[in-house]
This record gives C-alpha cells, sequence and structure tokens, in this order.
C-alpha cells in the first residue's frame, strides 16, 4: 500500500527540532520511507527561500516518481 503524505506531516518531520508530541508521527513517517510506501506531492510549493528549497528537493530525491495517468 502506497500512503500520500500531507505537508503538514512533512513539516513536523523535516524540523531541525520535532517536537516529542510528534515524535510517533515521525516514527510511522520513516517507516513508510524504509518500506517504500511513501507517494510525495506538493512538498515543495509553499518554500520560499531558494536554500532551503534546493536542500529538501535534494533529499527527497530517494523517493520514486511515479507517472500519473488519467485514471490517476
Amino acid at each position: 500500500m502506497k500512503v500520500i503524505v500531507d505537508t503538514a506531516i512533512w513539516s513536523l518531520a523535516l524540523r531541525r527540532q520535532p517536537l516529542d508530541q510528534n515524535q510517533g508521527i515521525v516514527c510511522q513517517l520513516q517507516g513508510l520511507i524504509q518500506n517504500n510506501q511513501v507517494i510525495r506531492q506538493e512538498v515543495l510549493s509553499g518554500i520560499k527561500s531558494l536554500e532551503q528549497f534546493e536542500r529538501l528537493r535534494s533529499s527527497l530525491r530517494v523517493l520514486p516518481d511515479l507517472e500519473l495517468c488519467t485514471e490517476d
């Protein structure tokens, strides 16, 4: 099963210092990534800093790109 991860979850997970209360969510996301179950979407669209954009884009390259078709 593949999971589309909402931007808010990426934001929680990618913070420099994730809050302890979010640790469970972050661990679940890490597990999904390790099991190749994550579909990334629109994560980069809200980033205003070019440096941060490039750094995050580079990190996300480990996730596969999926082609969309009409049925999607």
